[in-house]
């Protein structure tokens, strides 16, 4: 990895942790921090050892309140942006995690303060979101002449109820983290003081568990979404392949026979 300008990437004990740094600007995203974070997760999912990553913004205004919206409009004035929609191909950091839809690894997001826009769109499609309770979520696009490209439209829509998820996108209202918890879009909601300890609870949670199985959990569960029940068993999935002929698929009942925890290598 190369030097890094917007965000912070460090990497021990199998999680990898990244972290939006652009405090003085909300976390808003750039084009370079798109391009730092498509790097970053390319190294990811190429780390075996990496297991879990953990996605945060630096300070406490805000996990990131999207895209940048001053640079858009100076690209704009210059001529250099072309108009938008739904993806970022042919855009810096693409596929960014919001299109990395394969991604069989654990992403966690820690929530505190503004995550509007990109910023919600990014806790979207993390797998485990943890919020402080003076936590925000918008898409706010609408209000901008926008739209919630980067798969808000598509994956607030599958993860709400449709009228209460078209209510948010159709007029940019914001919601608090205890309503994001009862609607089921946060895990868990701590004050902020905790906010620390509670998502570190989670990441040690998903470490303990073999890797491989993680894996094949979260890829059978994302690839079958849109399957019949019976298609989701006949359906074959490369990660639980790998899971069922792995050293750790033994590894387990053998810890739990002899009384001892499991020794995960990954394979």
């Amino acid at each position: 990895m190369k030097n890094l300008s917007r965000v912070r990437y460090e990497k021990s004990g199998h999680v990898a942790r990244i972290t939006m740094n652009r405090p003085d600007a909300l976390n808003a995203m750039d084009l370079c921090m798109h391009e730092e974070l498509g790097e970053i997760w390319d190294d990811f999912e190429a780390d075996d050892d990496m297991w879990v990553a953990l996605l945060t913004g630096e300070g406490s205004r805000a996990f990131s309140v999207g895209q940048d919206l001053k640079e858009l409009a100076a690209r704009e004035e210059a001529g250099l942006a072309a108009p938008s929609t739904f993806g970022s191909r042919g855009k810096p950091g693409w596929p960014r995690l919001t299109e990395r839809f394969d991604l069989a690894k654990p992403v966690v997001a820690k929530v505190r303060g503004y995550a509007l826009g990109g910023g919600f769109e990014l806790a979207l499609a993390c797998d485990i979101v943890v919020a402080s309770q003076d936590a925000t979520f918008a898409l706010p696009e609408a209000r901008l002449g926008l739209v919630a490209g980067a798969g808000g439209v598509f994956r607030l829509t599958r993860q709400l109820p449709w009228k209460t998820a078209m209510g948010h996108l159709l007029t940019g209202r914001p919601m608090d983290a205890q309503r994001a918890y009862t609607l089921g879009l946060v895990n868990e909601v701590a004050p902020a003081e905790e906010l620390d300890d509670r998502t570190e609870s989670w990441v040690a949670d998903l470490v303990r568990c073999a890797p491989l199985s993680v894996r094949a959990i979260k890829e059978a569960a994302t690839a079958s979404a849109g399957l019949s029940l019976e298609s989701a068993f006949a359906t074959h999935y490369p990660w639980e392949q790998r899971r069922m002929h792995s050293a750790d698929a033994t590894e387990g009942p053998r810890a739990f026979a002899e009384k001892r925890e499991p020794k995960w290598q990954a394979c």
